[in-house]
């Protein structure tokens, strides 16, 4: 393994956020030149058919001339997703008891073309749009 090797891998300050199959890792690394910038490594386990699992991971390397800017945006778009939908996790993955809002609620339509012109509620049909 040469120097530069060993650059990439020594880690400077490193902090850990373990979230269900996903894990992050936020590392200070330095530059050739002695500075500092940062990675974000994103690593998600996967089990395969067998019981084995793998890693798959996606990283992103940040310096610090975008640091403010990213900081900016990043905050940003947490805080509209925050205020729109709020901070309750309302995912599938997460609630095992999740159910998607039209599962639950009973679609109307008026179905034009009926033999006595009145409205029909319930759940859509298959159309064969040759009877239109």
């Amino acid at each position: 393994m040469d120097n530069n090797d060993m650059m990439e891998k020594e880690e400077i300050f490193s902090k850990v956020l373990r979230a269900g199959r996903r894990t992050y890792f936020f590392d200070v690394r330095s530059t050739k030149a002695g500075d500092y910038y940062l990675t974000v490594t994103e690593s998600k386990k996967f089990t395969n058919d067998d019981g084995s699992f793998h890693y798959k991971k996606h990283k992103i390397y940040l310096y610090k001339e975008d640091f403010s800017e990213f900081g900016t945006i990043l905050n940003e778009m947490t805080d509209y997703i925050i205020n729109e939908k709020g901070d309750e996790v309302i995912s599938e993955r997460h609630q095992k008891d999740f159910k998607k809002e039209y599962d639950n609620d009973t679609i109307e339509t008026n179905v034009v073309g009926t033999d006595d012109n009145t409205p029909s509620t319930g759940k859509f049909t298959d159309i064969d749009f040759d009877d239109i």
